[in-house]
């Protein structure tokens, strides 16, 4: 008796890694963006299905990937979450996103694949909307035990301040995630995590390390990181540095756009634009620049030795960005795996 698990909207492949990190075996991922296939595949040995998971068929995945009657049949996957996330300015549109679909493609899925155990991460804003309470039902009408909760990073060892909703479902019983691992007081901070990278300014890409690079930098935005304090907002600065938009009375609440980070601190969290200084809280503690592709891989815990690209000429931020940023933490990952191997164990008596 094998695990073997298939993940929905994989990208470069963050929770399959875990998972295979923690023990699960995958055997196959899906996602649209064809430029996630070379990393998918060179990291995690698994087949890419690049193709829209509406057109996916259930039983041809169950024919291919699931075969065996004894394997334990695993779903798991992280719809694209835009559309609920408080970060996203799309928010009072979220009903007419074709994004907000996709979760119904999810359980379109389970209902087609009969899977023993499903998992699905998102933001904690999903579990407050009607389609995801919809799902719940769902999943209890066709026999499966459900658990969900919103999980702080840090608690689980992961050096940033994410926060998501991760859901278990079993038709073997009762399942939980693991207790956390870490408490406030041994949170990994952002000094521990990429405090050993050499220094490099704005604009510049490291030597021995091509993705430790950072966007450049106006020298109007220079000013203004060098007058940013760690865990700071703008209200530190001179008035001449702050923008228009802070002076309206929309702007007074995002005191955050070209905030230091600390180095005693796990870090905000990683989105897809963690390059850009002016999005968010991603000023390196003392260096006058945004984060790197390399620190913000490090802080969505990818190992030094993931392959990110095949040609050196394929480095680019944006597409870098969306697909670090999009990514399951690979240690997120990980917890799953260990929370479903737990159950598992539980219920076989033994470890798998």
């Amino acid at each position: 008796m094998d695990t073997a698990a298939i993940d929905l909207f994989c990208g470069i492949g963050g929770l399959s890694l875990g998972l295979e990190k923690a023990g699960v075996s995958v055997v196959a991922g899906i996602d649209l963006d064809s430029k996630c296939k070379y990393s998918y595949e060179t990291n995690i040995g698994a087949d890419f299905i690049c193709k829209d998971i509406s057109k996916i068929d259930g039983k041809e995945l169950v024919s291919q990937y699931w075969p065996n009657l004894d394997d334990i049949r695993i779903l798991v996957g992280c719809a694209p979450c835009q559309p609920f996330s408080t970060h996203s300015n799309k928010n009072k549109n979220r009903k007419y996103s074709q994004k907000w679909f996709l979760i119904n493609e999810f359980k379109r899925l389970i209902e087609e694949t009969s899977p023993t155990i499903v998992s699905m991460e998102n933001v904690p804003n999903l579990s407050h909307q009607e389609i995801f309470i919809e799902f719940v039902s769902f999943l209890k009408s066709k026999n499966y035990f459900v658990s969900f909760s919103n999980v702080y990073c840090p608690d689980y060892g992961i050096p940033q301040r994410r926060r998501r909703l991760v859901l278990f479902a079993s038709k073997l019983g009762n399942i939980q995630i693991i207790p956390k691992t870490h408490t406030k007081e041994n949170y990994v901070s952002l000094r521990t995590a990429i405090g050993f990278l050499p220094p490099i300014k704005a604009g510049e890409v490291c030597q021995s390390d091509p993705l430790h690079r950072a966007a450049n930098l106006s020298e109007l935005n220079l000013r203004r990181i060098r007058a940013s304090k760690p865990n700071g907002t703008w209200l530190d600065w001179d008035e001449p540095l702050r923008l228009k938009c802070h002076k309206a009375a929309t702007g007074k609440t995002y005191k955050s756009i070209y905030g230091r980070l600390s180095w005693d601190d796990p870090s905000s969290t990683i989105t897809t634009q963690f390059y850009n200084a002016g999005t968010g809280r991603f000023v390196h503690p003392i260096q006058d620049r945004a984060l790197t592709i390399r620190e913000a891989a490090i802080l969505q815990t990818f190992p030094l030795n993931f392959k990110f690209y095949k040609n050196e000429e394929d480095i680019q931020l944006k597409p870098m960005g969306i697909h670090i940023g999009n990514a399951v933490p690979v240690d997120l990952g990980k917890v799953i795996g260990q929370s479903i191997l737990a159950h598992l164990e539980g219920y076989y008596g033994r470890r798998l």
